[in-house]
């Protein structure tokens, strides 16, 4: 065994995901000696399996269901699929899967990099295993900051016989080559309806299967009723309240088990049932966090609550597995650690967007937190049909504006439909400033733009 080098950068940046990239990257700016860590490919989740790649699926997806939208309100349009271009365009936006752009990104602001398995061994201790099998460890005790960005990974039930067969997950998804011609998933949350109904318009057909009594769980069921009811017309199975049971694979197909009984079978099956954060293999209990917590206890600084100079950002933090929250933490954490000071981190307006067809966007509370956190509630609901914008048959209008206010302010807001994430952004600013309803109903919004049912919904308070 070669004795481990020793070396006292003055920071550690473990993970380098948008957070980490970010933070690696500003403190290297600012003079540091940086240290960044990864097993995987500098960039993370996002550019290489989530945001970039499956949108760029998704876009696909709309572009073919929108052809077959133009008979009967355009003119006449003969559609054919063809997953090939997909591929095509992911592994380019990719750089099929290789990261060299991004670590050289790093390396020539100053910082330096390592690839390997980071393990918390010390409050300020870092023991880095090399990529390969020759038992290659660097140790780093860095002098002034240990910032933890580790990212999440896909969450496997513990479904009978699931880990014994090659399941998919979204990985395996956005780098195939080829689609199935049926495809199963578990889980009824956005990547899973984001990608489900992606492939489903390039002839694969779909199964999905929800635990839970419906769609898209954490949030509004009126989203839930509407992309239930889109998804099903599209051809996409659809089972929610179901519990898989056992999973097994024969003959090329996968056979998934129900306690009620039902079989359901499909030539691949993708499991999208949410993402953990794996602190045991971080080492977290040499910071005294206990291996099955959710998350690292941070304050509004994103400093590690017990543990001088350890800081986290993104995921690992419990606070919503967003590349947008990630890189927010990112700059409160970068600030702190520098000594600038600035705003701290808040939470109570955190946009998130399903990219679905219709997109389903949404910012702070829905109406059921709302209403166990004791707030005295008010909502309302506005079609989006009523903006009069492109009212043509078949166009893909469907949508809604809920708002749900207290205090005079709004507390959350849901947009559903075509635009449903760029509605989002007026939503989000207004429960972010805490702008008092009184304003935003005096504000005089454009006809027609989809903008306009905001103050038709607001009206109906």
């Amino acid at each position: 065994m070669v004795a481990p080098t020793v070396s006292t950068p003055d920071a550690v940046v473990i993970g380098m995901g948008p957070a980490g990239e970010e933070v690696a990257g500003r403190l290297a700016d600012a003079g540091w000696d940086v240290v960044g860590i990864d097993e995987r490919l500098v960039g993370g989740e996002c550019p290489y399996w989530g945001c970039i790649p499956s949108k760029i699926m998704v876009r696909a997806g709309n572009l073919v269901t929108d052809a077959h939208r133009v008979p009967g309100s355009a003119g006449i349009s003969r559609v054919q699929s063809d997953w090939r271009p997909v591929v095509r365009h992911v592994r380019a936006a990719t750089d099929d899967w290789d990261d060299k752009v991004a670590v050289d990104r790093f390396t020539t602001r100053g910082g330096r990099f390592l690839r390997g398995t980071a393990r918390l061994t010390g409050p300020n201790e870092v023991c880095v295993s090399g990529p390969d099998d020759g038992g290659t460890e660097t140790l780093l005790r860095p002098r002034r900051a240990l910032v933890l960005a580790v990212g999440a990974r896909p969450s496997v039930p513990p479904v009978p016989g699931l880990a014994g067969t090659p399941y998919w997950t979204n990985h395996d998804l956005v780098e195939a080559a080829e689609l199935p011609e049926s495809l199963l998933v578990l889980g009824g949350g956005a990547i899973a309806l984001e990608l489900g109904q992606a492939v489903q318009r390039f002839g694969c057909q779909v199964t999905v299967l929800e635990a839970q009594s419906r769609l898209l769980p954490q949030e509004e069921p009126e989203a839930a009723d509407l992309l239930m009811r889109v998804l099903t017309t599209e051809g996409i199975e659809i089972h929610t309240g179901i519990e898989a049971v056992s999973v097994s694979r024969q003959g090329g197909r996968f056979t998934v088990v129900c306690r009620r009984g039902e079989r359901l079978s499909a030539e691949r099956l993708l499991v999208a049932t949410g993402r953990r954060v794996d602190l045991e293999r971080l080492g977290a209990s040499a910071l005294g966090v206990p291996a099955d917590a959710r998350g690292l206890p941070v304050d509004e600084r994103l400093r590690v609550l017990g543990a001088p100079g350890v800081w986290a950002v993104g995921d690992v933090t419990g606070k919503g597995a967003f590349t947008h929250m990630a890189m927010y933490q990112a700059d409160v954490a970068v600030r702190g650690i520098l000594g600038q000071g600035g705003r701290p981190a808040e939470y109570h307006a955190v946009p998130r967007v399903t990219f679905t067809d219709p997109e389903i966007g949404a910012v702070g509370l829905t109406e059921a937190q709302a209403r166990t956190r004791g707030l005295a509630v008010r909502t309302a609901v506005a079609d989006l049909a009523a903006s009069g914008r492109g009212l043509v048959h078949g166009a893909g209008n469907d949508g809604f504006i809920k708002l749900v206010a207290a205090d005079r302010v709004l507390v959350g807001a849901t947009a559903a439909g075509p635009t449903g994430g760029e509605i989002l952004g007026l939503l989000t600013l207004a429960v972010q400033a805490k702008v008092p309803l009184a304003e935003l109903r005096a504000t005089n919004w454009a006809y027609p733009t989809f903008h306009r049912v905001v103050g038709d919904a607001l009206n109906a308070l």
